[in-house]
């Protein structure tokens, strides 16, 4: 499928990437792709890279530092800035790519990276365009979704870890999903489900993340960042949504200049497989289109325009 394997630097660590050529004359727009909390890109979001390299534009999917096939100790680490950081390094190497358009370089995140491609987008000008799937947009809002009775657990769980890193001991760590009820970061119904659905046999996944994200968890609001996106974004959302609640997200969007909303009658995880991943993944390989390869500039909306699918 035009795949290969790459790596690039961020801040001294090797990451690793699939790299998508498409067909055709060059130069061609990339896209740039990353997962979400603790995940790998071989827990799909492979189709959404065989698609758009279909519709001719290039993706640069690869994994955080710390995480999956990539370098960086210790492993786990969930640190923000870092995977802020490794998005602006994976732009900066794709962009010196000789068939690729630096003009039209893109942002896709999903879940917890559809948040981190909105801050991203916000501090990089140059960006064409942004796709946030099922995103994690306001961490208070997903905060008194997610914890619940776990919260006490997972706060003294976070300063356990985050007091044992300033002694320079190893990382306490904690699980990423678990059953209703167990203790681990994601519990709802669909977590556990959810994740097992979309994790193939050849992974390099691990259930377990450093418990100090637990203490940024609440206050990390990439939404807010949305107003000072001046490019193209195109936020789907899942309106059942445990993990990501739909109503804060749109409220966050409506104040980016360039949105658009596509909103499914959804839960969270049912975006990546089956009718409704074919209703997304056409939504966004349209709006790619629109931004990236045909030439008709973008016009301010003042505003999201929301579409429905049913």
């Amino acid at each position: 499928m035009g795949r290969s394997d790459v790596s690039f630097p961020s801040n001294g660590t090797e990451c690793a990437a699939w790299l998508y050529r498409p067909d055709g004359e060059a130069p061609h727009p990339l896209v740039v792709m990353a997962h979400g909390f603790s995940g790998t890109r071989e827990l799909g979001l492979e189709p959404y890279a065989e698609r758009f390299r279909a519709a001719g534009i290039g993706v640069l999917l690869f994994d955080y530092r710390h995480f999956g096939a990539s370098g960086g100790e210790p492993r786990q680490l969930l640190d923000i800035r870092a995977q802020h950081a490794d998005y602006h390094a994976a732009i900066a190497w794709g962009r010196r790519l000789d068939w690729v358009d630096p003009a039209r370089v893109a942002l896709f995140g999903s879940s917890f990276s559809g948040g981190h491609v909105v801050v991203v987008a916000s501090q990089d000008p140059r960006i064409a365009a942004v796709v946030a799937q099922c995103p994690f947009e306001d961490g208070i809002a997903t905060a008194r979704a997610l914890f619940g009775v776990n919260m006490l657990k997972l706060t003294a769980a976070g300063i356990r870890d985050q007091v044992g890193a300033l002694a320079g001991r190893p990382p306490h760590y904690v699980p990423a999903i678990g059953e209703p009820g167990s203790f681990a970061v994601m519990t709802t119904p669909d977590s556990k489900p959810g994740f097992e659905a979309i994790l193939p046999a050849d992974t390099r996944w691990e259930n377990r993340v450093a418990a100090r994200i637990a203490l940024r968890f609440a206050t990390y609001r990439p939404g807010t960042s949305a107003r000072h996106v001046r490019c193209p974004i195109l936020f789907c959302v899942c309106d059942r949504d445990a993990l990501a609640p739909a109503e804060a997200t749109v409220r966050h969007a409506n104040r980016a200049p360039l949105a658009e909303v596509k909103r499914y009658p959804i839960g969270h995880f049912d975006i990546y497989l089956g009718e409704w991943h074919e209703r997304a993944v056409a939504d966004q390989v349209a709006f790619l289109t629109r931004h990236l390869l045909d030439s008709a500039p973008a016009a301010a909306s003042g505003g999201a325009a929301v579409g429905a699918a049913s």
